[in-house]
């Protein structure tokens, strides 16, 4: 199933895309995708709905998409985590996971605009695999178990402030949180459609020129490792999302760096989750 959230921001409603393209309102059917829902077995009740679409209202082409699930618990990124990535940024190949928070309140749609804050000066883009939990876990015994844990999966472009990032001191968050610094979608693509996402192309453009491809092959930590291991520290809760990291090609990463602009048009797409399309304006 891919799941979609349709209307003006902060008052989006759920549905679902089907194969053919065609959007259907299940506002009428079932509440939003909030952590409740699905530590609740939402995703269950979906199966049932999605048997009889033909049935259920239609969403205009025209609606806008919002992040296809509601604002989670936690929104939790992991750094430095393709090989190539790592060697064009001139560090060692991490040993464990390098982990980091992105605030929930940076979280936008798929086609919503990037704003660039006030004071900005470096900012940059990455393409990213991101998941979901379906399940409340701590502990996890072994990686085997992780993916049975999971409740999809969709495209995040973890929009960072280099200069606050690197050189504000402290931790990462503050490069990491500003307002439209997290697009997540277009869809939440379940893992009965897409159960392994371990050899995924992935591919992001500014303005039509390809900077970002590779493929989450060249992770250095797969998605079951990433689950288990921050199991082991804290409870991962329904409806957390999990960003999985970049590949190389980011902004920073040029010599000299390009930095995003207003203006700019920015296009994230991961093979089966689908692509987003973002405008840089200024704030």
């Amino acid at each position: 199933m891919k799941l979609i959230r349709f209307g003006e921001p902060g008052r989006e409603r759920p549905g679902l895309e089907l194969d053919d393209g065609a959007r259907v309102d299940l506002s009428g059917e079932v509440g939003d995708y909030t952590p409740d829902f699905f530590a609740q077995g939402g995703l269950e009740r979906l199966r049932s709905l999605a048997a009889r679409a033909a049935e259920l209202p239609r969403v205009t082409p025209e609606a806008r998409l919002g992040p296809p699930l509601a604002r989670p618990h936690k929104f939790i990124a992991i750094g430095l985590n393709y090989r190539r990535h790592a060697e064009e940024a001139g560090l060692p190949i991490p040993a464990e996971p390098i982990v980091f928070m992105k605030h929930t309140s940076c979280i936008v749609g798929p086609y919503d605009d990037v704003v660039v804050p006030p004071g900005s000066t470096k900012l940059d883009y990455e393409v990213e695999l991101a998941l979901v939990m379906k399940d409340e876990v701590r502990r996890l015994a072994s990686e085997a178990e992780a993916l049975a844990h999971v409740a999809g999966y969709l495209v995040c472009n973890d929009v960072s402030e280099r200069a606050w990032q690197i050189e504000r001191g402290g931790q990462w968050v503050k490069g990491k949180s500003a307002d439209t610094f997290g697009p997540l979608g277009p869809w939440l693509v379940t893992t009965d459609v897409l159960p392994d996402p371990g050899g995924l192309d992935m591919r992001l453009s500014v303005n039509g020129e390809v900077r970002q491809q590779s493929n989450t092959r060249d992770m250095i930590f797969a998605v079951p490792h990433l689950v288990w291991y921050l199991s082991q520290f804290f409870t991962l809760e329904p409806g957390d999302v999990i960003t999985t990291g970049t590949p190389q090609g980011v902004g920073m990463g040029f010599k000299p760096p390009r930095w995003l602009v207003p203006g700019d048009t920015l296009e994230l797409t991961v093979a089966g989750l689908g692509t987003q399309t973002q405008r840089v304006r200024a704030g």
